[in-house]
């Protein structure tokens, strides 16, 4: 689910601020603690190989996030693909790799638990990849 900012409903509009909110964004009941990320990614990223060995081979943590500047596209467990470009609004359900179109700078906030264990997922099988 993206979505552009400027699309983001206008709740309230007064001189010196704007207020968009968009509801239904997802759901976040009982995930505890939330993390806040920031990513730097390079055009050419793909996560696909480093979530080997996590259930689907894909990551099962939610994410809520905006894209400040690049492209990136997700592809869930049935193929489907959707593209997030700079100034979306995202959510990535569990169940997705993500490919890095162009060179992109993100902000996320995710389950601060599963998120974790798959940072330490990707970590480890980096670290392997380098060594062989």
């Amino acid at each position: 689910m993206r979505i552009s900012k400027n699309d983001v409903d206008i709740k309230m509009q007064i001189p010196g601020a704007t207020i968009r909110q968009r509801k239904d964004f997802g759901d976040a009941t009982k995930l505890g603690k939330i993390s806040g990320e920031y990513f730097t990614l390079a055009a050419g990223v793909d996560t696909t190989p480093l979530f080997q060995g996590l259930e689907g081979n894909l990551c099962q943590c939610p994410h809520w996030g905006f894209v400040l500047q690049g492209s990136l596209t997700t592809t869930d467990a049935k193929g489907a693909t959707e593209t997030v470009n700079a100034d979306d609004l995202f959510y990535w359900p569990p169940g997705h790799n993500v490919r890095v179109e162009a060179d992109s700078e993100i902000i996320m906030f995710s389950p601060q638990h599963e998120h974790s264990k798959v940072i330490s997922h990707m970590i480890k099988v980096a670290s392997s990849q380098l060594e062989d």
